[in-house]
């Protein structure tokens, strides 16, 4: 979350990494309305493969804390902390910056794979009625693989 200085990007590295994990409450599952993702790199080169995925495992990250969670609507600005209930956290649920990937024993596509440059951007807001959700004890996943580490920021928008 940024405060008196902007946003923080982080590497990608060179080997299979996920950038962002969400897992939705014990009892709530939560719809994808949107997904991004933007390098900094400064010359073309190999494009990244990026895919956004539901996965039975967690990846080892970097927990989230409420503030790094952006209430949009009404609804979420009125319903205080989103981690009580609505979103899990923790270095097994919701977090980023993956420093293990786990053994992933079932995936599921949110969304078709992309190959992004590292000097290019991503975003896809999905169709009313649409979007992907995510379920009860699952994880959603932005996660990547990299020629060259560039470094990113990547989110989520979601609906619960």
């Amino acid at each position: 979350m940024q405060t008196t200085s902007s946003f923080a990007t982080v590497t990608t590295g060179t080997a299979l990494k996920t950038m962002l994990q969400l897992k939705p409450g014990t009892t709530n599952s939560i719809a994808i309305v949107e997904w991004g993702i933007s390098f900094d790199g400064s010359a073309a080169a190999t494009p990244l493969k990026v895919e956004l995925i539901e996965t039975d495992v967690a990846a080892t990250v970097t927990a989230s804390v409420a503030n790094d969670i952006t209430k949009l609507d009404s609804d979420a600005l009125n319903s205080g902390d989103p981690t009580t209930s609505n979103i899990s956290v923790g270095t097994a649920a919701t977090g980023y910056t993956a420093s293990a990937e786990g053994t992933i024993t079932a995936v599921r596509n949110l969304d078709g794979p992309q190959l992004i440059a590292p000097t290019n951007q991503f975003i896809h807001q999905f169709p009313l009625g649409q979007e992907p959700i995510i379920q009860p004890s699952k994880f959603a996943r932005i996660r990547l693989l990299a020629g060259a580490a560039v470094n990113c920021y990547c989110y989520l928008k979601i609906r619960i």
